[in-house]
């Protein structure tokens, strides 16, 4: 972490307040969106401030500036995916400032940026993935809940509905403790999906995972209904499970089913995509499924998928 990233010293800037209020109004970004745009444009203005003695002023930064701040972070030890970050915070900003009428252009348009080492994405076998999904009942066997403590076990259930879910849906985490009773169509086995952007798509959704669902919600003192939280923290308390619950949830279950507790619950949504793709799915169709704007973004999961093609030729052919 940089020395500006330690320095907690709070920014006052009225541009940057007010485009953290139109990511949170307007484009529906997540609490980690904010979060790391928010640090990101703090960590210029105290650039700035050191460097220059005087706080930035947006509208009129010229290339060089950015050029002279990109020079700087190069002699930190950042990583290429660090920089990126900071600067993908400043295009969009900047993008802000053009629509709001506060400046004519970006000054980091077609700056030269490090470039981003290509990385695959790491994902559970289907092995891996069923092991994973009976971790919940083995917590169950080896630690059963005394009546006190019922509310342990409608845990357990609503653990394995969610790893259920974001398995058969492709889910992103965020997108998962967003979702509500009436998202789900029981008679169609859909789930309207409300991704980034204020974008809604439409998903299947597996029968293992409704049942699951289903299970979770008859554990409940109270089945949620309407627009309630279809995955709630407590049982008794009308609130969503958050992203952070079940990030450590998953790596209770992922220590049972003897996987590394590090992996992430996106994890999960690459190996959704990830086995699509290996059983024949077109790249188009798992686009839609995971709710990517652009095609390049899901190309990624073919790299895994040709590499174990070759592996397949190599070990199969006989003049391979």
């Amino acid at each position: 972490m940089s020395e500006l990233s330690t320095n907690q010293t709070p920014i006052t800037d009225k541009w940057l307040e007010a485009f953290i209020a139109h990511l949170a109004v307007e484009r529906a970004a997540s609490v980690y969106t904010r979060r790391n745009y928010r640090q990101a444009l703090a960590d210029f203005h105290r650039w700035h401030q050191l460097e220059r003695r005087q706080p930035p002023n947006w509208t009129t930064l010229r290339r060089d500036d950015y050029r002279a701040y990109l020079r700087f972070l190069g002699r930190r030890d950042l990583s290429r995916a660090a920089i990126q970050l900071r600067f993908s915070a400043l295009r969009s900003f900047y993008k802000f400032l053009i629509r709001r009428g506060a400046t004519t252009e970006s000054p980091i348009r077609n700056l030269a940026m490090p470039k981003r080492a290509k990385r695959l994405p790491r994902f559970l076998t289907v092995a891996q993935m069923l092991d994973l999904l009976r971790a919940p009942a083995a917590y169950l066997e080896r630690h059963p809940p005394r009546k006190a403590v019922e509310a342990a076990r409608s845990a357990c259930l609503r653990d394995l509905a969610i790893l259920e879910t974001i398995y058969s849906c492709g889910l992103r985490v965020s997108e998962l403790c967003g979702l509500t009773a009436d998202d789900l169509t029981w008679n169609e086995a859909t789930v309207r999906v409300r991704g980034k952007g204020k974008k809604e798509r439409l998903t299947p959704i597996g029968a293992p995972a409704l049942a699951a669902i289903q299970a979770y919600w008859r554990s409940l003192p109270q089945p949620p209904v309407g627009g309630a939280p279809a995955f709630r923290a407590h049982p008794a308390r009308a609130r969503s499970v958050s992203p952070r619950v079940v990030q450590l949830r998953l790596k209770r279950y992922l220590v049972i089913a003897g996987l590394d507790p590090h992996l992430t619950p996106h994890k999960l949504r690459h190996s959704f995509a990830t086995h699509l793709l290996d059983a024949g799915a077109d790249l188009r169709s798992v686009q839609e499924l995971l709710g990517h704007a652009h095609l390049v973004t899901t190309q990624v999961y073919t790299h895994l998928t040709t590499e174990r093609l070759k592996r397949a030729y190599d070990q199969a052919h006989p003049r391979a």
